[in-house]
């Protein structure tokens, strides 16, 4: 019968920490496996993250590079035109809301899917294949603002 109390680690997977500094007959007395002397024996003798002994870092080296136009960005949520066959009549983006399809923001139809029920479709912005699918079908595409 296998207890909780019965488990162990498997041996040989366990070891005791290096003692350093604990005398000479630990083989690490003395300089403590720091070496002689010099910046990394000393009491917290390390250089900070990115430094290059002086000279000037990489990173102020290489020029800036990029831009983001977040604050002026136009983005679009997407609805297929397959997610709208279970409208009726008129789809507009404040129905898409109610239905769960988007959140907020502007709306953009992609051509994905098939529509087989005539749709006025008012959305900020329209594929090309989501305009001909819209009217192949019978329905009607308004582009609002």
């Amino acid at each position: 019968m296998s207890l909780l109390r019965s488990l162990a680690p498997k041996e040989g997977s366990k070891h005791s920490p290096k003692r350093i500094g604990r005398g000479i007959g630990s083989g690490m007395g003395g300089t403590s496996t720091k070496g002689h002397k010099g910046q990394l024996a000393r009491t917290g003798g390390r250089v900070r993250r990115g430094f290059e002994g002086g000279q000037t870092p990489i990173h102020r080296r290489l020029p800036k590079f990029g831009f983001s136009n977040v604050a002026f960005a136009n983005r679009f949520e997407i609805v297929n035109i397959g997610q709208l066959a279970s409208f009726s009549g008129e789809v507009n983006p404040d129905g898409l809301r109610e239905a769960g399809l988007v959140n907020k923001g502007n709306v953009k139809i992609l051509g994905n899917g098939e529509l087989k029920v005539a749709l006025l479709v008012k959305a900020h912005k329209f594929t090309e294949s989501a305009k001909k699918a819209i009217e192949a079908a019978g329905g009607k595409v308004e582009v609002i603002k």
